[in-house]
């Protein structure tokens, strides 16, 4: 059987399904989901961080999709047992994210429960979006930053032990100038959400290509999820354009396939845990 997540969004048939976000008469819709016990442990994070780290995961997609974020809503299962200033601290992260990327939070819902789940859905403009397909064969295909430091992170954290507090597991690193810039030399990107390898596939299956790999790419470079990187795929002639926005922006990427004839299966396990 394909993974729970493909074979459950399989039962809806919209054709405005299977992006980053969904794609209106120029609106970008999105939502993530960030639940205890899967996404965070609250004995490893502030609730300001948690709260933060929830909206720079949505916000993710908007970005990729080359949309900018207008208006958020919340829905937030509250532990029965948060008093008031707990409830400020979450707030903080919130209205934090909203600053910095320029949008307003408009409303959403709250229930009590045993642990605390968050529910972000961005709404987003754009005039020319990027998608997930448009990849064509001898594009070349590379990512942003540096992979492989999250799952690291995370298998410490699991272990007990401390990590960096400028750990992208704690804070991801949006990319944000440098793809607005960017998106007319790219033909298709995707987050990288849930791993390289996961994102590649995603890739190849919507676009019916498989990769031409420039270098042995090793497992915690392939399997690291949550990283928040940038995923694309560009006309090789575009290269030096890209280089000097990256280096504008101070955002390095690597190169790393060419898209040729064939598909991509994923190499990696689900990473919640």
């Amino acid at each position: 059987m394909q993974d729970k997540e493909s074979f459950f969004i399989n039962q809806f048939p919209s054709t405005h399904i299977g992006d980053d976000g969904a794609v209106i008469d120029g609106t970008v819709y999105s939502k993530d989901l960030f639940c205890e016990d899967i996404h965070f442990k609250r004995e490893w994070m502030s609730l300001e961080q948690i709260s933060f780290k929830s909206m720079l995961v949505n916000i993710s997609d908007a970005i990729v999709m080359n949309a900018k974020p207008r208006f958020a809503l919340l829905g937030i299962k509250i532990p029965s047992d948060f008093t008031p200033r707990q409830m400020e601290e979450l707030s903080k992260g919130f209205l934090r994210a909203a600053k910095i990327y320029d949008f307003e939070i408009i409303g959403g819902d709250t229930i009590g429960g045993e642990k605390l789940d968050i529910s972000v859905t961005l709404i987003s403009k754009s005039d020319s979006p990027v998608f997930r397909k448009g990849m064509i064969e001898n594009d070349l295909v590379a990512y942003t930053g540096s992979l492989g430091s999250v799952k690291r992170d995370l298998d410490s954290l699991l272990k007990g032990e401390k990590i960096s507090k400028e750990s992208k597991f704690f804070t991801p690193k949006l990319k944000a100038d440098f793809f607005y810039e960017a998106a007319p030399y790219i033909h298709a990107a995707i987050d990288i959400s849930d791993s390289l390898s996961k994102e590649l596939s995603r890739l190849s299956k919507i676009n019916k290509l498989g990769f031409a790999f420039k270098q042995n790419i090793k497992e915690e470079i392939l399997c690291s999820g949550e990283e928040y990187e940038i995923l694309f795929a560009f006309d090789p002639k575009n290269l030096d354009k890209l280089l000097k926005i990256s280096y504008k922006h101070n955002t390095p990427f690597t190169v790393i396939a060419k898209a040729v004839h064939g598909d991509y299966q994923t190499k990696c396990l689900e990473n919640h845990f």
